[in-house]
């Protein structure tokens, strides 16, 4: 799309350009979609069903560390207490084709940045343009970091306790299967969103939406909001919530060090040009 790169385009234009980013971005999600409907087996006996599995590795490794703090083994067990079941008629297709499109879109993920990143970057300038280098990196990267954090730490709690949760014997828990995936799919993709917040701050700092000291005076009502996401990300359970709020009060904190950085170039920038005007 070489419209895109050079000249002046109208707004029509900007729209075509970036129906085609879309058309892309969609096609690449679906690419992966398919691999992982094909991949029923994987997708589903070891990824989402893995955190039911008493023998998944953060229940051995929490195992392993109760153990040697001569505690009470809270997550040494043979079985989970809980049953997972359907009752729609094309309930576990459509939990099928979801999944996999969910799937999709986390596989995906890089690719859909790059062509976010190639539909912005040419109404950068130069300067913009070269702070802005590794973008795309980093924000997979970090997206990644929050998928597996949450699949590894927090899905494992909400599943051992909320599935083990009973208000008496008398009761049985028998899960339905689109509360199951739900659960799974809700807390990866939160915590992958949250922790793209360093390259959202680092673009409102761009913009100049957002300064150091803006974040440095709201810093407490910042650490409130985290606690208010952990709480609706997590189950009811303290523990649970303190291990999201921990990460995200440190992507906060280093969020203001990028925001102060972007800042500090950008005044750097106008000197430059200052002098060179003159």
């Amino acid at each position: 799309m070489a419209k895109n790169t050079s000249g002046n385009m109208s707004f029509l234009e900007h729209l075509e350009v970036l129906r085609w980013h879309l058309v892309r971005s969609t096609a690449a999600i679906l690419f992966f979609a398919i691999l992982c409907f094909i991949g029923k087996g994987i997708l589903f006996d070891v990824i989402i069903f893995g955190p039911k599995d008493p023998n998944f590795v953060t229940y051995r490794l929490f195992c392993e560390f109760s153990r040697s703090l001569g505690i009470t083994e809270l997550f040494c067990m043979d079985e989970m207490p809980f049953a997972i079941l359907n009752t729609r008629m094309a309930g576990q297709f459509s939990t099928h084709v979801w999944v996999s499109l969910i799937a999709g879109f986390i596989l995906a993920f890089p690719y859909v940045l790059y062509e976010v990143w190639r539909f912005v970057k040419p109404g950068l300038h130069r300067s913009e343009r070269k702070y802005s280098r590794g973008i795309i990196f980093f924000a997979s990267l970090l997206f990644m970091l929050g998928v597996l954090f949450g699949y590894y730490l927090i899905v494992p709690l909400s599943v051992q306790f909320l599935g083990s949760y009973t208000v008496s014997a008398e009761v049985t828990n028998l899960i339905d299967l689109n509360s199951f995936i739900t659960t799974v799919s809700t807390v990866t993709l939160s915590t992958g969103l949250i922790f793209e917040l360093p390259i959202l701050v680092y673009f409102l700092a761009k913009i100049g939406v957002i300064t150091p000291d803006w974040m440095r005076k709201y810093r407490r009502h910042a650490f409130v909001v985290t606690l208010i996401l952990a709480a609706i990300i997590t189950p009811p359970d303290i523990s649970s919530q303190v291990l999201v709020a921990f990460p995200i009060v440190l992507l906060y904190e280093l969020s203001i060090k990028i925001c102060a950085r972007v800042v500090k170039n950008q005044e750097k920038e106008r000197l430059r040009n200052k002098k060179a005007a003159e």
